[in-house]
């Protein structure tokens, strides 16, 4: 008996008999456990939860401003960008080698990522030397050299130096990893002054660890457990050379948003190319334009971009991870350049989205090849050797062959993950609540902002722009809305 054909009619939801070809399951079946899937993993929080939440990061933002003091190494009015999603989620476009292994459900409960920068070029005369000249594509040393002398002199001790040139002068070049190991004495020993004093209401750390050039903090608010990821970075505004032929081409978000929104900034990360040298390599970050871009990304892509993350994360246990997250939210980008909106636009189609990310991602193993969406030129797996990428080729195809089966165990896995966490609760008002002028009042419309926030915005990110001398006054950014 002949398998109906695959492509359905624009428009329309995959009807019953529609098969995928390579594994013959059904496109329902594939759709209904990817809508479950995402149940599972769309978190909702009560006003307790939202407020635990709050407190988590206020607490984080107090420590700054405490390590800020320390030494005034850090800029006095910092502008960080807040992720939702941990390192290890592929939010930021980082190695995942060298991090330790953090699971939901048994380390932590929700996971951020907040990139914090240590320098902030913002400045358009600031003149800055991005010395590529030594790196791989997509990566770069920074010279202090043209800085002025406080900067050099609050910095030079996270700096690695080269030989005098002909004029004499010294050549500091930042250090990704003696910054990093900076800050992460810095947070430890605010942490531990904070708990020689502890106060009443204040989260308590359950854990500080340094893996790589991250600093991985978990909190205890309440009942909840928060993984901040805290990543030191460079801070520019504007657009590196090395990206402005991407900007020449035709893509997704044309005319959806402006390109001024696109290009209002960029990082780099401490992190190197895989022969890059690790004491002076940074890598050009943009997630800052993801966070825009991810506005244009349809709900059905996105549906099916979280699914094949979950599908996808027993790849991630082996080591060297030769797949990340990152990689497949590339591919996703990606595809929204090559297939018409009028395809991609289409919420019920998201099992087709799902085989097609797995069989890019398939294609990218095979020919060892995932060029970086902002930066082609820099192949995310070249370092790749033939028998890891066949290696893990294979695993992918045993996930392909069976999609429904590998779901079916991510919502176990996700029902597991999620089993110990307190089910959100309708909030009873309470006669401090009433009160406008009470402290838990002020708590009570927090969380309620705070719930609404995290309710009306999953997935996205979120900036957030702080002065260390009044942390009291949150200032959000969720894509373009400020609150």
């Amino acid at each position: 008996m002949a398998v109906r054909a695959l492509s359905p009619r624009l428009g329309s939801a995959p009807g019953a008999g529609l098969l995928d070809f390579r594994s013959g399951a059904r496109l329902r079946e594939l759709q209904r456990l990817i809508a479950e899937l995402g149940a599972h993993e769309q978190r909702e929080h009560d006003d307790q939860r939202a407020l635990e939440l709050h407190t988590a990061k206020d607490f984080i933002f107090s420590v700054l401003g405490m390590v800020q003091k320390l030494d005034q190494k850090l800029p006095v009015a910092n502008e960080y960008l807040l992720l939702s999603g941990g390192v290890r989620e592929g939010v930021v476009d980082m190695d995942l080698d060298e991090l330790s292994v953090y699971a939901r459900g048994t380390d932590y409960d929700v996971d951020f990522t907040l990139l914090v920068p240590a320098l902030k070029l913002h400045d358009r005369n600031q003149p800055v030397t991005l010395d590529m000249r030594h790196s791989a594509p997509g990566h770069s040393w920074l010279s202090l050299r043209l800085f002025d002398e406080g900067t050099v002199g609050r910095w030079k001790d996270c700096c690695r130096d080269t030989e005098p040139d002909v004029s004499g002068v010294n050549n500091y070049f930042f250090s990704p990893t003696l910054v990093s190991d900076w800050f992460h004495e810095a947070v430890g020993s605010v942490l531990r002054e904070l708990a020689r004093k502890p106060q009443r209401g204040t989260p308590r750390v359950e854990k500080l660890e340094h893996s790589g050039t991250v600093t991985s903090i978990v909190l205890v608010a309440g009942g909840s457990r928060v993984l901040y990821d805290v990543v030191p970075v460079v801070s520019f505004k504007g657009w590196p050379a090395v990206a402005q032929g991407w900007l020449m081409e035709n893509h997704f978000w044309d005319g959806k948003i402006t390109e001024e929104e696109v290009i209002s900034g960029f990082y780099l990360l401490p992190t190197c190319s895989p022969l890059g040298c690790k004491e002076k390599e940074w890598r050009l970050s943009f997630a800052r334009s993801e966070v825009q871009l991810k506005k244009c990304v349809s709900g059905g892509l996105m549906q099916a971009f979280q699914a094949c993350k979950a599908l996808i994360s027993k790849l991630l246990l082996s080591r060297p991870k030769a797949v990340s997250p990152y990689h497949l939210r590339s591919l996703m980008l990606w595809a929204c350049d090559r297939l018409p909106h009028t395809y991609l636009a289409q919420e019920d189609h998201s099992a087709h989205f799902l085989l097609g990310l797995l069989d890019d991602l398939q294609h990218c193993l095979v020919n060892k090849a995932c060029p970086n969406y902002f930066i082609p030129q820099r192949n995310m797996l070249e370092h790749l050797s033939d028998s890891a990428a066949v290696l893990h080729a294979r695993r992918l195809s045993s996930v392909r062959s069976d999609p429904a089966e590998h779901l079916r165990s991510a919502i176990q896995c996700s029902s597991v993950s999620t089993a110990h966490l307190p089910q959100a609760m309708p909030a009873t008002p309470s006669d401090s609540a009433s009160d406008p002028t009470s402290d838990s009042a002020h708590d009570h419309r927090l969380a309620q902002k705070l719930q609404q926030l995290v309710t009306e915005n999953p997935g996205k990110s979120i900036s957030v722009f702080i002065n260390p001398d009044d942390v009291t006054r949150p200032h959000f950014r969720i894509d373009d809305k400020f609150f």
